[in-house]
């Protein structure tokens, strides 16, 4: 019998490394080659990047986030349950006040 229990430590560290490395299209909407926003943005545009619970998009939605990242991690991005999860996680960042088309 194997004991899956004791892979659970590997595969947290395999999926969260893959989630960094994931470009969702859904919250990001641009190539990776674009370049990065300056360091020192605007007041207000930094203040536009905070939910109503005050994180960041990447920190607001945890639980939504982490099972559309391992929906499309394992089924990939068109499979019908991945779409569901993928539009729940945009969901919940509109309820946090983010623009997410």
């Amino acid at each position: 019998k194997l004991d899956l229990d004791a892979f659970a430590p590997l595969i947290d560290l395999i999926l969260s490394s893959v989630r960094w490395n994931l470009i969702s299209i859904s919250e990001m909407g641009q190539a990776a080659s674009k370049s990065p926003e300056p360091a020192a943005a605007p007041a207000a545009s930094k203040a536009n990047k905070v939910g109503k619970s005050g994180k960041k998009i990447c920190c607001c939605c945890p639980d939504t986030k982490k099972a559309r990242d391992e929906c499309v991690l394992f089924k990939g991005e068109d499979h019908p349950d991945c779409l569901k999860l993928i539009e729940a996680h945009k969901e919940c960042l509109r309820a946090e006040g983010f623009d997410v088309k």
